[in-house]
């Protein structure tokens, strides 16, 4: 199994439990992949700098919660907003508005970009501002360039509901990802990290794997391989990263990986001595989960609420991650701090009572190159055609296979995990 993210893991797990002899090769130096739970010290609260929601139904998701004692945590606080830069405003989330747009996807004759759906109501006074929101939720939360993305992937998507963000695993995904991992060991899985694969020879019946460890190579022979690597890997390598394929993906693969993209996104976890927000102008801010700020270059933060924790997220995603992928960390986290204050007026009070803050560029990562997938206009059988198996001997598994409206979801990447390990006990007899 090439990648131990949670497509990598689930796959490694279901196989493992059928008997076969798995190997989990993971290039970084951790597991999980694009879930990432980060403490960079003992005396603050885990951040997600990675995945952090529960999307839609997620069967998989919430019975491996289930498997690690969690339980998903809904979030129904108070959203607040401030429009080209003034006094913040409570209200209800725009996301079910912004959506109702999308209905009239069915009615395309064609598919066709997003910018240029979303166009057709600039000429309505009433709906143009609801316009504007539904580009700026397709930028921000489905990472995605509305110039490129497809209209109808998009219209799919939001209508299945994997982008409503209702609910987060209680204690983050750290738990659940080690009941993952554990599962994978206790079956007799094998698992290595700092294992880059760097070459992928295969032949119908028989696959044979060049890595290095730590500048040590060495060589794995399968029966077959499940291929979990993230689009940006698949298709624009890091030059540390790149795996070679011998021979090489045939021309519907490299078709499906041009028609899915990956979008960018820089997250930023701020620590706070305290949660001054919610003294703020009479506690009016007590309740916040969400406030959002179309002028702030990181324009969505979060807190933890329901929970009471002085923990703080700031979001850029889609265009708006990519126009701050030439800053520095401690640029980047003095951005969001500065914005978050500013919120409020109270730059000022939130770098007083700053105490840390964390980054992460996921399109700057090598090792993902791009936080979660999309699909490009007019190509809507991308994703299955990625997903397709070679030979009965290369399998495809990760969020950007997914054949069910849940790509750039994590119960999309454990979805087609267990997808795959499927494919491949109907294809090879286990020992």
């Amino acid at each position: 199994v090439v990648g131990g993210g949670a497509a990598g893991l689930a796959a490694a797990r279901d196989l493992a439990a059928r008997s076969f002899r798995v190997v989990v090769l993971e290039a970084r130096d951790r597991l999980g992949g694009r879930i990432w739970s980060s403490t960079p010290r003992k005396d603050l609260v885990p951040a997600e700098l990675g995945a952090e929601f529960i999307h839609g139904r997620a069967p998989q998701t919430m019975a491996l919660l289930r498997a690690a004692n969690q339980r998903a945590i809904s979030f129904t606080g108070a959203f607040f907003a401030s429009h080209n830069g003034g006094r913040l405003e409570s209200g209800d989330p725009p996301f079910s508005a912004a959506a109702t747009l999308f209905d009239g996807v069915r009615d395309l004759a064609e598919d066709e970009s997003v910018d240029r759906f979303l166009h057709r109501f600039d000429g309505d006074p009433r709906l143009r501002r609801t316009a504007e929101l539904a580009r700026a939720f397709v930028e921000g939360f489905d990472a995605a360039d509305p110039a490129v993305a497809s209209a109808r992937s998009i219209a799919a998507e939001w209508e299945s509901g994997t982008d409503l963000t209702s609910t987060r695993p209680s204690g983050g995904y750290a738990p659940a990802l080690q009941q993952l991992v554990n599962a994978c060991t206790a079956h007799g899985a094998e698992i290595r990290t700092t294992t880059t694969v760097r070459r992928i020879a295969w032949r119908r019946g028989r696959v044979l794997l060049e890595t290095t460890t730590s500048g040590k190579a060495e060589t794995f022979e399968s029966r077959a391989a499940v291929v979990t690597l993230p689009v940006g890997v698949l298709r624009d390598p890091a030059p540390e990263n790149a795996v070679t394929f011998e021979p090489a993906l045939p021309p519907e693969k490299h078709a499906a990986l041009a028609g899915i993209e990956m979008g960018p996104v820089v997250k930023v976890a701020l620590w706070f001595t305290t949660r001054f927000w919610e003294r703020l102008a009479g506690g009016r801010y007590r309740n916040a989960d969400f406030f959002r700020s179309e002028t702030n270059p990181f324009p969505a933060y979060w807190t933890q609420y329901p929970q009471r924790s002085p923990l703080v997220v700031a979001w850029a995603g889609g265009p708006r991650a990519a126009a701050l992928s030439d800053r520095s960390q401690s640029d980047l986290v003095q951005s969001a701090l500065d914005g978050f204050g500013s919120l409020f007026g109270e730059a000022d009070l939130a770098r007083r009572e700053f105490q840390f803050g964390s980054m992460h560029d996921w399109d700057r990562d090598p090792f993902s190159r791009g936080a979660y997938s999309y699909v490009r206009v007019g190509a809507g059988d991308a994703r299955r055609n990625l997903a397709h198996a070679l030979d009965a001997t290369l399998f495809f598994a990760g969020e950007a296979t997914s054949l069910d409206n849940q790509g750039g979801t994590v119960n999309g990447a454990l979805e087609t995990g267990e997808r795959a390990a499927r494919e491949v006990a109907a294809a090879v007899s286990a020992p």
